[in-house]
């Protein structure tokens, strides 16, 4: 029998191990500024076209290479990072695999031009899918420019799983500002398009955060400083005010690389236990400085995950100098703001001689007394307190205690504009009764058939969802024109993703126009958006379509509308008044699918006669 075990040849095994290194061409970026770092550049150029797909050029002003080393980069496992083994315990460098160059070269059409500092000639080398097709020395600026054109042309499968332009433009924007936060000392700049998006000069790490995220997050965060043995942590924590419902600007860096680690991220939002509503995160910006050798950064090829020696030590202080930085910092902001809580050490003062305090009363208060019986009190007459309920009061009718609101006022609604306060069919749906809110979470009322729960913010998130889909599907938006235009700026590529969605957001009552260097104008909302902020409006929008999108089948109209009708939905913990539970009780049931909501979860849980007989037995 022959054998069956073959040598791959080095151009496919280096495909296998590009399916690793380079899944979308955020990857290759990642490489290609971390390369540029190594070299010691101080000033590093992005530039893309197509989201990556075309081209990713990243030129840097570093040592640069040699002949022989430009030829040897693309090797497998050629790295100037390491030469034995036991230098993997003592990493400082971005790379050290030597295997992303040549797992690029793959799977595209690679360009590099190097030239180092004391040489007045440079080296250029062009590879195609591992196959070296030029080599020649050229005339080139000092350091190295690497161009890496047409990603995964000979891979059709990978390059068609590409997501749309506007989603892997956010991937590479993302890499991008990892980068140029935790490296602030180097100038940086991101070009798409032929559109120059960030210009980052070197500066301190405030000054690159709200370079990169905007002036409003200097008055948003605390600074944080502890130094110990095992940790030195620095950085900034948002405060509590400024939290999300969405994890969004949460960075963790150690020894400038960034990391995921689950463990140490909760160890910062523990911090913030009691100080924020659940499922709200908080941003943060954190720079950690440990000893190499008691850290293993060699457990994935993309080296964002990392495993310390001293897990539990660094949990308990990143936490401690987390709580130490809100509590020291918010308490001096009150200070400062807050002028009356200083000690006036004036003579006048102090020659002052406190007095004893005394408490004045009427001793002929009845608290139990109404108001219009006042001029009876003045009169010198009584009357005796009666309950608002006899005991053979109609037990169908709730008690007052049910109603965390009391009484039911004559004040407009605001939940449902335009409606009356009863009709007929509200009293079909809820049987004739006035419903209950339990924990002004959910309505309990009755039907014909039983008992029925409601989920009040779930049931609403369905009503708002079918709403948006008609106007959308009838072409007759509900605007209301602002009486003052609002500018909102973002991001680059959340501007991209907004262009991308601002037809659907039309067809839903938004007016949105482009003012230049990543700002919009809003002229006009949905007439039933209750919020004046409408940059938070619309960065919750954003971010909710750039998650759904994910999903490369996913419907952008629908998942827009889902969007809106979460962050339009009444909330848990909000009291109703009984008419606006009538109303909220009408609608959901002409729904099409009022038993769940938008989002596949039940909205209403139905107890007949014979579920609560089960549950007497």
């Amino acid at each position: 029998m022959s054998d069956i075990i073959n040598i791959l040849p080095d151009s496919v095994a280096n495909q296998i191990a590009a399916g690793e290194v380079v899944d979308r061409p955020a990857s290759a970026v990642k490489e290609l500024l971390e390369n540029a770092l190594d070299a010691g550049a101080t000033a590093i150029q992005l530039i893309v076209k197509d989201a990556g797909r075309t081209l990713i050029q990243v030129v840097d002003n570093g040592c640069g290479m040699t002949e022989g080393d430009a030829r040897r980069c693309f090797e497998r496992h050629a790295t100037s990072k390491i030469k034995q083994a036991d230098d993997l315990f003592a990493i400082r460098t971005m790379g050290f695999r030597g295997e992303a160059l040549a797992s690029i070269a793959a799977v595209a059409q690679v360009e590099l031009k190097t030239r180092q500092h004391d040489s007045e000639w440079g080296t250029q080398i062009v590879i195609e899918g591992s196959d070296l097709k030029e080599q020649s020395p050229c005339s080139c600026a000092p350091g190295t420019s690497i161009a890496v054109k047409n990603l995964f042309f000979n891979i059709p499968a990978r390059r068609n799983f590409l997501k749309r332009d506007s989603i892997e433009l956010s991937h590479i924007e993302e890499i991008f500002k990892r980068v140029a936060l935790a490296n602030y000392t180097v100038d940086f700049s991101f070009h798409h398009n032929g559109r120059l998006l960030y210009d980052l000069k070197s500066g301190n790490f405030a000054q690159r955060i709200t370079a990169i995220f905007g002036l409003s997050f200097k008055e948003r965060l605390y600074p944080v400083e502890e130094q110990t043995e095992p940790v030195k942590v620095r950085g900034y924590v948002g405060k509590a005010e400024f939290v999300k419902r969405m994890r969004g600007e949460q960075y963790l860096f150690v020894n400038n690389r960034f990391i995921r680690h689950n463990g140490l991220s909760a160890a910062v939002e523990r911090a913030y236990s009691e100080l924020i509503p659940e499922r709200t995160y908080p941003s943060y910006f954190l720079l950690l400085e440990v000893d190499p050798q008691r850290i293993d950064v060699n457990i994935h090829p993309t080296k964002t995950e990392v495993k310390f020696l001293d897990e539990q030590v660094i949990f308990a202080i990143l936490r401690a100098a987390t709580k130490k930085a809100l509590g020291q910092f918010s308490l001096a902001s009150e200070l400062e703001f807050n002028p009356s809580t200083e000690i006036d050490f004036t003579p006048a003062a102090k020659d002052y001689i406190p007095h004893k305090p005394t408490v004045s009363y009427n001793p002929s208060y009845n608290p139990f007394r109404s108001t219009s019986s006042a001029s009876d009190e003045r009169k010198g007459g009584s009357r005796s307190f009666t309950p608002d309920r006899t005991l053979d009061a109609d037990i169908n009718e709730p008690p007052r205690d049910f109603f965390d609101n009391g009484q039911p006022t004559d004040a407009p609604l605001e939940l449902f504009e335009g409606q009356p306060a009863a009709d007929s069919q509200t009293t079909a749906a809820s049987g004739g009764t006035t419903p209950i809110s339990y924990l002004n979470r959910y309505i309990v009322t009755t039907l014909k058939s039983g008992i029925v729960v409601i989920d009040q913010q779930r049931a609403h998130e369905r009503i708002l969802y079918e709403r948006l889909l008609q106007r959308r599907a009838a072409a007759q938006p509900s605007a209301q024109q602002l009486l003052f235009p609002v500018n909102c700026t973002f991001n680059a590529a959340d501007s991209e993703l907004l262009t991308e969605i601002t037809p659907s957001l039309e067809g839903l009552g938004f007016v949105i126009q482009p003012l230049g260097q990543n700002t919009f104008v809003v002229t006009a909302a949905p007439s039933d958006l209750d919020d004046s902020d409408l940059q938070q409006v619309l960065n919750y929008l954003i971010g909710d379509y750039k998650n759904s999108m994910m999903q490369r089948y996913s419907d952008r109209d629908k998942s827009i509308c889902l969007s809106l009708a979460r962050h339009m939905a009444v909330r848990s913990g909000k009291p109703l008044q009984p008419e606006e539970m009538q109303h909220l009780i009408a609608e959901l049931f002409s729904c099409q699918a009022p038993d769940m909501s938008p989002s596949g979860k039940r909205t209403m849980i139905i107890f007949n006669e014979q579920d609560l007989s089960e549950r007497f037995k």
